[in-house]
Protein backbone atom coordinates (compact mmCIF):
# COMPACT_ATOMS: atom_id res chain seq x y z
CA UNK A 1 0.00 0.00 0.00
CA UNK A 2 2.92 2.35 0.65
CA UNK A 3 4.68 3.76 -2.22
CA UNK A 4 8.19 2.95 -3.43
CA UNK A 5 10.67 5.91 -3.38
CA UNK A 6 13.13 7.93 -1.82
CA UNK A 7 12.68 11.23 -0.40
CA UNK A 8 15.24 13.34 1.77
CA UNK A 9 15.17 16.88 3.50
CA UNK A 10 17.58 19.53 2.11
CA UNK A 11 20.10 20.75 4.12
CA UNK A 12 18.30 23.95 4.40
CA UNK A 13 15.01 21.86 5.51
CA UNK A 14 16.82 19.77 8.21
CA UNK A 15 18.34 22.99 9.23
CA UNK A 16 14.87 24.97 9.37
CA UNK A 17 13.45 21.67 11.74
CA UNK A 18 16.49 22.25 13.93
CA UNK A 19 15.73 26.18 14.41
CA UNK A 20 11.99 26.58 14.32
CA UNK A 21 11.16 22.72 15.95
CA UNK A 22 8.91 22.18 12.41
CA UNK A 23 9.51 22.11 8.46
CA UNK A 24 7.00 22.05 5.77
CA UNK A 25 9.15 19.06 3.10
CA UNK A 26 8.72 19.63 -0.73
CA UNK A 27 7.77 16.47 -0.65
CA UNK A 28 4.05 15.34 -0.79
CA UNK A 29 1.75 12.12 -1.26
CA UNK A 30 1.01 10.73 -4.50
CA UNK A 31 -2.51 11.52 -5.40
CA UNK A 32 -3.24 7.65 -5.08
CA UNK A 33 -1.49 6.91 -1.56
CA UNK A 34 -3.57 10.25 -0.69
CA UNK A 35 -6.87 9.08 -1.98
CA UNK A 36 -6.54 5.32 0.13
CA UNK A 37 -5.94 7.47 2.86
CA UNK A 38 -8.73 9.53 2.40
CA UNK A 39 -11.12 6.51 1.88
CA UNK A 40 -9.56 4.43 4.95
CA UNK A 41 -10.54 7.78 6.79
CA UNK A 42 -14.20 7.06 5.54
CA UNK A 43 -14.00 3.83 7.07
CA UNK A 44 -12.48 4.20 10.11
CA UNK A 45 -15.41 6.44 10.96
CA UNK A 46 -17.79 4.64 9.64
CA UNK A 47 -16.84 1.54 11.72
CA UNK A 48 -16.31 3.90 14.82
CA UNK A 49 -19.92 5.91 15.03
CA UNK A 50 -19.41 6.23 19.12
CA UNK A 51 -15.81 8.19 19.14
CA UNK A 52 -15.29 11.33 18.10
CA UNK A 53 -13.74 12.25 15.31
CA UNK A 54 -11.75 15.32 16.16
CA UNK A 55 -8.86 12.71 18.04
CA UNK A 56 -9.45 8.72 17.22
CA UNK A 57 -6.19 7.18 18.91
CA UNK A 58 -4.25 4.38 17.29
CA UNK A 59 -6.10 3.55 14.11
CA UNK A 60 -3.21 1.23 13.52
CA UNK A 61 -3.77 -1.01 16.25
CA UNK A 62 -6.90 -3.73 15.58
CA UNK A 63 -7.80 -2.63 19.43
CA UNK A 64 -7.02 0.70 20.00
CA UNK A 65 -6.83 1.06 23.68
CA UNK A 66 -8.77 2.97 26.07
CA UNK A 67 -11.25 4.69 23.29
CA UNK A 68 -12.17 1.17 22.05
CA UNK A 69 -11.47 2.50 18.32
CA UNK A 70 -11.51 -0.34 15.75
CA UNK A 71 -8.46 0.29 14.09
CA UNK A 72 -7.27 -2.05 10.56
CA UNK A 73 -3.82 -2.47 9.72
CA UNK A 74 -3.87 -0.19 6.54
CA UNK A 75 -2.90 2.38 9.03
CA UNK A 76 0.43 0.74 10.08
CA UNK A 77 1.00 0.50 6.59
CA UNK A 78 0.78 4.08 5.70
CA UNK A 79 3.06 5.04 8.54
CA UNK A 80 5.51 2.64 6.70
CA UNK A 81 5.64 4.90 3.73
CA UNK A 82 9.39 5.18 3.00
CA UNK A 83 9.84 8.49 1.74
CA UNK A 84 8.38 9.77 5.41
CA UNK A 85 10.91 7.24 7.27
CA UNK A 86 13.43 8.21 5.12
CA UNK A 87 12.95 12.14 6.46
CA UNK A 88 12.30 11.22 10.14
CA UNK A 89 15.45 9.00 9.58
CA UNK A 90 17.02 12.81 9.31
CA UNK A 91 16.28 14.36 11.82
CA UNK A 92 16.50 11.65 15.07
CA UNK A 93 19.08 8.51 13.63
CA UNK A 94 18.84 5.68 11.60
CA UNK A 95 17.63 3.47 14.78
CA UNK A 96 13.77 4.48 15.67
CA UNK A 97 10.41 3.24 16.58
CA UNK A 98 7.02 4.02 16.09
CA UNK A 99 5.06 3.61 19.01
CA UNK A 100 1.99 5.89 18.66
CA UNK A 101 -0.34 7.70 15.82
CA UNK A 102 -3.87 9.51 15.23
CA UNK A 103 -6.17 10.95 13.43
CA UNK A 104 -7.63 14.43 13.95
CA UNK A 105 -10.81 14.48 12.01
CA UNK A 106 -11.66 18.02 13.06
CA UNK A 107 -15.25 17.96 11.44
CA UNK A 108 -16.69 21.16 9.52
CA UNK A 109 -18.66 23.55 11.92
CA UNK A 110 -17.41 22.10 15.17
CA UNK A 111 -14.61 20.70 15.35
CA UNK A 112 -13.07 21.19 18.12
CA UNK A 113 -10.25 23.74 19.45
CA UNK A 114 -6.73 21.76 20.24
CA UNK A 115 -5.15 24.07 23.30
CA UNK A 116 -1.81 25.44 23.57
CA UNK A 117 0.68 22.39 24.64
CA UNK A 118 3.87 20.40 24.52
CA UNK A 119 3.47 16.35 23.73
CA UNK A 120 5.86 15.80 26.00
CA UNK A 121 3.43 16.78 28.65
CA UNK A 122 1.43 13.63 28.06
CA UNK A 123 3.88 10.72 26.84
CA UNK A 124 5.99 8.38 28.76
CA UNK A 125 9.10 8.48 26.47
CA UNK A 126 12.92 8.94 28.86
CA UNK A 127 14.43 10.56 27.64
CA UNK A 128 12.04 12.81 25.73
CA UNK A 129 12.68 12.73 22.06
CA UNK A 130 9.94 12.59 19.56
CA UNK A 131 9.31 13.20 15.98
CA UNK A 132 6.00 13.71 14.64
CA UNK A 133 4.92 13.53 10.93
CA UNK A 134 1.58 15.29 10.28
CA UNK A 135 0.21 14.18 7.59
CA UNK A 136 -3.18 16.81 6.05
CA UNK A 137 -5.65 14.47 4.39
CA UNK A 138 -7.71 17.74 3.93
CA UNK A 139 -6.34 21.48 3.09
CA UNK A 140 -5.61 23.02 6.54
CA UNK A 141 -6.06 26.82 7.01
CA UNK A 142 -6.50 29.02 9.66
CA UNK A 143 -10.31 29.16 8.85
CA UNK A 144 -10.71 25.04 9.63
CA UNK A 145 -8.37 25.43 12.36
CA UNK A 146 -4.57 24.36 11.22
CA UNK A 147 -1.94 23.74 13.36
CA UNK A 148 -0.69 27.04 14.73
CA UNK A 149 3.19 26.84 16.50
CA UNK A 150 5.31 29.21 18.49
CA UNK A 151 8.85 28.97 16.38
CA UNK A 152 12.06 28.04 18.12
CA UNK A 153 9.97 27.21 21.84
CA UNK A 154 11.90 24.14 21.31
CA UNK A 155 14.96 25.01 21.75
CA UNK A 156 15.41 24.94 25.69
CA UNK A 157 14.71 21.40 25.78
CA UNK A 158 12.40 21.43 28.79
CA UNK A 159 8.64 20.51 29.07
CA UNK A 160 6.79 23.85 30.53
CA UNK A 161 3.63 23.90 33.19
CA UNK A 162 0.10 22.97 31.99
CA UNK A 163 -2.93 22.99 34.35
CA UNK A 164 -6.14 20.74 33.77
CA UNK A 165 -8.93 22.07 31.16
CA UNK A 166 -11.78 21.18 30.17
CA UNK A 167 -12.04 18.19 27.90
CA UNK A 168 -15.49 19.22 26.94
CA UNK A 169 -13.84 22.59 25.11
CA UNK A 170 -10.18 21.12 23.90
CA UNK A 171 -9.52 18.06 22.30
CA UNK A 172 -6.66 17.83 25.36
CA UNK A 173 -7.34 17.91 29.25
CA UNK A 174 -3.82 19.83 29.81
CA UNK A 175 -3.39 23.71 28.61
CA UNK A 176 -0.21 25.70 28.90
CA UNK A 177 0.09 28.56 30.86
CA UNK A 178 -0.14 31.39 29.73
CA UNK A 179 2.81 33.10 31.17
CA UNK A 180 5.09 30.00 29.18
CA UNK A 181 5.07 31.59 26.19
CA UNK A 182 4.05 34.62 23.70
CA UNK A 183 0.62 33.70 21.53
CA UNK A 184 1.94 37.27 19.30
CA UNK A 185 4.77 34.88 18.20
CA UNK A 186 2.34 32.00 17.11
CA UNK A 187 2.49 30.91 13.17
CA UNK A 188 -0.17 29.34 11.21
CA UNK A 189 1.40 25.92 9.59
CA UNK A 190 -0.96 25.87 6.13
CA UNK A 191 -1.09 23.02 4.47
CA UNK A 192 -2.46 21.49 0.64
CA UNK A 193 -3.89 17.81 1.04
CA UNK A 194 -1.01 15.58 0.68
CA UNK A 195 1.36 17.95 2.39
CA UNK A 196 3.66 16.71 5.50
CA UNK A 197 4.83 18.44 8.39
CA UNK A 198 7.96 17.02 10.97
CA UNK A 199 8.01 18.48 14.14
CA UNK A 200 9.83 18.08 17.40
CA UNK A 201 8.32 16.97 20.72
CA UNK A 202 8.81 19.91 22.67
CA UNK A 203 7.82 22.57 20.31
CA UNK A 204 4.49 24.49 21.42
CA UNK A 205 2.04 24.27 19.59
CA UNK A 206 -2.24 23.96 19.31
CA UNK A 207 -4.83 24.60 17.11
CA UNK A 208 -8.31 27.11 16.78
CA UNK A 209 -11.44 24.99 16.42
CA UNK A 210 -13.21 24.91 13.40
CA UNK A 211 -16.31 27.00 12.71
CA UNK A 212 -15.91 26.53 8.63
CA UNK A 213 -17.70 24.33 6.65
CA UNK A 214 -14.48 22.43 5.11
CA UNK A 215 -13.10 19.73 7.68
CA UNK A 216 -9.70 19.47 8.34
CA UNK A 217 -8.68 16.17 8.56
CA UNK A 218 -4.57 14.97 9.62
CA UNK A 219 -3.25 11.85 10.11
CA UNK A 220 -0.31 12.19 12.48
CA UNK A 221 2.55 9.84 13.03
CA UNK A 222 4.71 9.12 16.25
CA UNK A 223 8.33 8.19 15.87
CA UNK A 224 10.87 8.24 18.85
CA UNK A 225 14.47 7.04 18.58
CA UNK A 226 15.96 3.48 20.39
CA UNK A 227 18.03 5.69 22.41
CA UNK A 228 15.51 6.58 24.27
CA UNK A 229 12.80 4.28 26.62
CA UNK A 230 8.88 4.01 26.21
CA UNK A 231 8.34 3.65 30.16
CA UNK A 232 5.53 1.37 30.31
CA UNK A 233 5.72 1.92 34.55
CA UNK A 234 5.58 5.72 33.74
CA UNK A 235 3.26 5.16 30.99
CA UNK A 236 0.43 3.37 33.54
CA UNK A 237 0.36 6.82 35.49
CA UNK A 238 -0.39 9.10 32.45
CA UNK A 239 -3.07 6.31 31.49
CA UNK A 240 -4.98 6.05 34.79
CA UNK A 241 -4.62 10.81 34.62
CA UNK A 242 -5.84 10.43 30.98
CA UNK A 243 -8.43 7.78 30.42
CA UNK A 244 -8.10 8.13 26.67
CA UNK A 245 -4.85 6.25 25.82
CA UNK A 246 -3.85 3.51 26.40
CA UNK A 247 0.26 3.29 27.29
CA UNK A 248 0.64 -0.15 29.11
CA UNK A 249 -0.68 -2.34 26.49
CA UNK A 250 0.55 -0.04 23.67
CA UNK A 251 2.33 -2.09 21.22
CA UNK A 252 5.56 -0.73 19.82
CA UNK A 253 7.55 -1.05 15.76
CA UNK A 254 10.68 -1.27 15.28
CA UNK A 255 10.15 0.76 11.96
CA UNK A 256 14.57 1.05 11.34
CA UNK A 257 17.58 -0.25 12.77
CA UNK A 258 18.07 -1.77 16.48
CA UNK A 259 17.12 -1.11 19.78
CA UNK A 260 19.63 1.19 20.84
CA UNK A 261 18.66 1.66 25.09
CA UNK A 262 17.74 -2.35 24.71
CA UNK A 263 14.89 -0.98 27.40
CA UNK A 264 12.21 -1.36 24.97
CA UNK A 265 9.35 -3.93 25.14
CA UNK A 266 8.48 -4.79 21.83
CA UNK A 267 6.39 -8.11 22.77
CA UNK A 268 3.32 -6.19 24.22
CA UNK A 269 0.19 -6.02 22.48
CA UNK A 270 1.64 -8.32 19.88
CA UNK A 271 3.34 -10.80 18.83
CA UNK A 272 7.61 -10.07 18.05
CA UNK A 273 7.14 -11.10 14.99
CA UNK A 274 4.88 -8.47 14.10
CA UNK A 275 6.91 -6.05 16.19
CA UNK A 276 10.23 -6.51 14.35
CA UNK A 277 8.84 -6.85 10.72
Amino acid sequence: MAQAGHARLSEAEVETYRKDGLVVPQWRLPESLLGQMREALDRLIRDNPTVSPDAMYCPHIMEGGCQGLRGREEWLEFARTPEILDMVEQVIGPDFLLWGTTVFGKPANSGKETPWHQDGEYWPIRPLATCSAWIALDESTPENGCLRIIPGSHRTQRVRHHNLASTDVYTLNQKLEDNEFDEAEARDVILEPGQISLHDVYLIHGSMPNRSPKRRAGYVLRFMPTTSHFDREFGAELTRRSGAVDFINRPLWLMRGVDRCGLNDFKVGHSPALALA
